[in-house]
């Protein structure tokens, strides 16, 4: 399962069935509703149109940090350079954003290595009560042991890298 989205497909390749897929998709629902306040700066819903057949996304990612300057929110893409959504805005770079009550049309930009590093390090001291879990999701995300270690950071980010969304001037 990603961590960091609530993608509807877990390792493998099936999809989740019955109150599991309620479950994942509730913030989704949320949105829908007018009901996005309620996630605040937490999770935002990109709204993306598909590279292929330009059809309409929603995918919701857990806000990593949220910086109130431009303002800024970061997320990791969970199932690396290929995830759906990721390779979506590049081939269609005019995304929508729904974050608590704002909506917004998004530039992103990819955070270089230190930057994101330290998206990484102030995102596990903040969930450390959580940090068991996380890494055991990294961990199988991976494909190998995520231990949280400054090496293991500097590896992760070159599997699964950090975005960067802003409203677009």
């Amino acid at each position: 399962m990603r961590l960091n989205g609530f993608s509807l497909e877990i390792m493998g390749g099936t999809k989740p069935k019955g109150p599991l897929r309620f479950f994942l998709r509730a913030p989704v629902y949320l949105y829908r509703w007018g009901c996005g306040r309620l996630l605040g700066n937490r999770f935002l819903l990109l709204i993306h149109a598909g590279r292929r057949t330009g059809a309409r996304h929603q995918t919701v990612l857990e806000v990593m940090e949220y910086r109130k300057e431009g303002p800024e929110f970061v997320v990791m893409s969970g199932f690396g350079r290929n995830a759906d959504w990721l390779l979506n805005i590049q081939a269609n770079p005019d995304p929508e954003v729904a974050v608590g009550s704002r909506r917004f049309t998004a530039s992103y930009r990819f955070l270089e290595e230190e930057e994101a590093i330290d998206v990484v390090r102030n995102y596990e001291r903040r969930t450390r009560f959580f940090a068991p879990v996380i890494r055991y999701v990294l961990s199988r995300l991976l494909g190998w042991r995520y231990s949280g270690s400054e090496a293991d950071m500097r590896r992760l980010l070159t599997q699964l890298p950090l975005v960067a969304f802003r409203p677009r001037p």
